[in-house]
């Protein structure tokens, strides 16, 4: 519960988040309005105070940015969908292996616990994997960390290589949007609020991002409702909310507490980030799908991060947003028998 003395350094956080986004805005920065936020609010719990940003906050953003990725839907990116299933699969499948023996990596060189070591290593967001590892009997504050630092160096290097690197163009519309009504944002709005807390209720996965994103493609390919995009102010407070919460799960206490295990992570993470990289470029000479996307497809983020990358960098969000819901449902449903595993192999190793 948000009391009245945590709502000056909440309001504090969210004006600094704004100014930095702002001034990550004027540099030109890809994604502006939530990497900005993201250093900012790391920035201030590692050196000046921790400040506890609500979970809550981070399905509004979601829902925000769900629903404005899910208008791309159309049925002509729904055939290519389909048509790429075939790599969508086998990438999501070499991204988990690759994710398993980082994972034994990992344990070795920090002597993390098998659940810690895997989860901090398997593709997915900082919440959905720390509440598995509590689940499970894992650590989940290095979980949580692993994946809040691996999504968080992606948004950040993966947009600015490709922007700089290969002149990437970004996607005019998602800078400014003039074309919007407000019959359309509020049917949209609804209907994605109202899916997603069904998706709630049923215990769906990522209920917020997931549901707002459901509604807003079926929307976009049958056009049952009117619809209408978000102004680029709401989705600049989308990414806001995002960028500010990720930011905030950095946390002073991690570093000193756990130097080796941190360093450990910091080393998985960015051969998870370069070997998916790596692969999508090798797939990219056999596939008819560009490697910019192949690589964005491909990259341990999580789908609603990757998913606005693709929106700017103005390539198929659909077919992106596709690889990384793939390997969700890949993951998710499958964790309790793939910790069997794990933990059986740990035991065999230590009898």
């Amino acid at each position: 519960m948000i009391t009245k003395t945590r709502i000056l350094p909440l309001f504090c956080c969210y004006l600094l988040a704004t100014f930095m986004g702002y001034l990550a805005a004027q540099l030109k920065l890809p994604l502006p309005w939530m990497i900005g936020p993201l250093v900012g609010m790391a920035l201030i719990n590692m050196f000046i105070k921790t400040v506890d940003i609500p979970v809550r906050t981070r399905p509004i953003g979601q829902i925000i940015i769900a629903v404005q990725v899910g208008l791309h839907f159309t049925s002509d990116a729904f055939s290519a969908v389909l048509g790429h299933a075939g790599v969508i699969i086998g990438l999501a499948l070499a991204t988990i292996f690759m994710g398993y023996v980082l994972s034994l990596l990992l344990q070795k060189i920090t002597g993390a616990d098998p659940v810690t070591a895997f989860l901090s290593c398997l593709p997915g967001g900082p919440v959905e994997m720390g509440n598995l590892a509590k689940t499970y009997g894992g650590d989940p504050g290095p979980v949580i960390f692993a994946q809040t630092l691996r999504i968080s160096s992606i948004v950040i290097i993966i947009p600015v290589a490709l922007y700089y690197l290969s002149h990437t163009e970004p996607n005019a519309q998602f800078l400014l949007i003039e074309e919007w009504s407000y019959l359309g944002m509020t049917c949209v709005s609804l209907g994605a609020i109202a899916t997603c807390a069904l998706f709630y209720v049923l215990r769906i996965n990522s209920p917020f991002f997931l549901g707002a994103l459901a509604f807003s493609c079926t929307a976009s390919v049958t056009e049952f409702i009117p619809i209408s995009p978000y102004p680029h102010e709401i989705l600049a407070c989308g990414q806001i909310l995002l960028g500010t919460w990720l930011g905030s799960t950095f946390r002073k206490e991690i570093f000193q507490r756990a130097g080796r295990l941190v360093m450990g992570i910091f080393a998985t993470a960015t051969l998870l980030i370069l070997t998916s990289a790596f692969l999508a470029l090798i797939v990219s000479q056999f596939s008819d799908i560009n490697w910019r996307a192949l690589v964005l497809g491909s990259a341990p983020g999580s789908v609603t991060e990757m998913a606005l990358t693709a929106q700017f960098l103005n390539e198929d969000v659909a077919l992106i947003t596709a690889f990384h819901l793939v390997r969700i449902f890949l993951i998710l449903p499958n964790v309790p028998w793939m910790l069997t595993l794990v933990r059986k192999r740990d035991k065999k190793l230590a009898s």
